[in-house]
């Protein structure tokens, strides 16, 4: 089994406090960014970074759906890790400031990939279909910080 990656990155018009503390309200900004990809969101637990327990499934493509439970952590200042329950998938989402009022966000998710033929086909297409709905869910969160 070989490791998964898939990164992406945007630059949004805000102060880094600012587009950190939308990703991680999870109970407010956060659902206002997920696209027609997620399903079944749920805060169990927090709502506000790190201790914060989130569910969602995840429709990657029409015959992949990913139901996640996932664990939030703030291991520095800037990041927030989301640690999936149900599966070896870990999302980081780093935001750090890109000049005067703007902020870079990388949002990179690795996880354990299947072996064979189908392996290759998931480390082949995966990360480029999760890296365009990252993408998406940054273009919101531009757009939600930026108002």
């Amino acid at each position: 089994m070989a490791q998964v990656e898939a990164t992406t990155e945007r630059v949004v018009a805000g102060q880094p406090d600012d587009v950190f503390d939308a990703l991680a309200d999870y109970s407010g900004t956060r659902p206002k960014l997920l696209t027609e990809h997620y399903s079944e969101y749920e805060v169990r637990e927090g709502g506000d970074g790190e201790g914060t327990l989130v569910h969602w499934k995840l429709q990657a493509t029409s015959k992949r759906v990913r139901d996640c439970l996932l664990e939030v952590s703030e291991p520095t200042d800037g990041e927030l890790v989301e640690k999936d329950r149900n599966s070896s998938m870990v999302t980081t989402w780093r935001v750090t400031p890109a000049g005067e009022g703007r902020s870079r966000v990388v949002v990179s998710t690795v996880w354990d990939g299947a072996g064979g033929i189908g392996g290759f086909f998931e480390r082949t297409f995966a990360p480029k279909g999760l890296g365009r709905i990252h993408d998406e869910v940054l273009a919101k969160l531009a757009a939600e910080v930026e108002k």
